[in-house]
C-alpha cells in the first residue's frame, strides 16, 4: 500500500503540475483539441495534451500567471508552504482561474491536507470539468480512502475524455483485478 501511496502522490504531483510550453495552433479551441485527443497516436496526444495545459495555464492577467508559476516552482523545490501563498494569491487576484486551484490542490495534497486539496479538487472542476489531471488527482485520493469502485469509475471518464494518460490505463487494469473484472 505504502509503494501504492508514494506513487500515486507522484502520479497526482506530476499531474496536477504539469504545463506545456508550446503554444496552441492558430485558432485552435480547446474543443478541438480534446476532438483531436480521440483519434490521436500516442505522440500527437502527448503534443495536444502540452497544448491543452499550457492553455488552461494562462489566466489573461500577467501577473496572476507570474503568481501560478511561482507557486508551480515552489511546489517543484519542495516549499509548499510558499507555494500555498503563491496560488493563493493568484486565487484572491482571478477566482476563476482552475490551474490556481488545481495546483493548489497539490500543493495541499503533498502536505497532507486532504480537505482543502479536495475542496480546491472539487473548484477546478467546477470551472474545469475536463480538468483531467484534477480528476486523476480525485482519483487516486479515492483510492487511498478505500473507495475503489469510486475511483475505477472516474479513471474510466478520464479515459474517456483523455484516452492516452499511461497512469490511468494502468490504474484501470489494476483496480479492475482488484475488484475482481479480468484483464483485458
Amino acid at each position: 500500500m505504502a509503494t501504492i501511496k508514494h506513487s500515486g502522490k507522484c502520479i497526482v504531483a506530476a499531474g496536477l503540475m504539469s504545463v506545456g510550453f508550446s503554444l496552441p495552433l492558430y485558432g485552435e479551441s480547446v474543443d478541438d483539441m480534446f476532438a483531436a485527443l480521440q483519434s490521436a497516436n500516442s505522440e500527437e496526444a502527448a503534443r495536444i495534451q502540452e497544448r491543452i495545459i499550457n492553455d488552461w495555464a494562462k489566466s489573461g492577467s500577467p501577473s496572476v500567471d507570474l503568481l501560478l508559476q511561482r507557486g508551480e516552482e515552489a511546489i517543484d523545490n519542495g516549499n509548499l508552504p510558499a507555494a500555498v501563498e503563491h496560488l493563493t494569491a493568484a486565487i484572491d487576484h482571478a477566482p476563476q482561474f482552475a490551474a490556481a486551484y488545481n495546483a493548489r490542490a497539490t500543493a495541499y495534497y503533498l502536505q497532507g491536507y486532504y480537505g482543502p486539496a479536495l475542496d480546491d479538487i472539487r473548484q477546478t472542476l467546477v470551472l474545469n470539468p475536463r480538468h483531467f489531471y484534477a480528476m486523476a488527482g480525485f482519483a487516486v485520493m479515492l483510492e487511498e480512502f478505500g473507495r475503489q469502485e469510486e475511483a475505477l469509475e472516474l479513471y474510466r471518464q478520464i479515459d474517456s475524455i483523455h484516452p492516452h494518460l499511461p497512469e490511468v490505463d494502468s490504474s484501470i487494469v489494476r483496480l479492475d483485478l482488484l475488484l475482481g473484472g479480468e484483464p483485458l
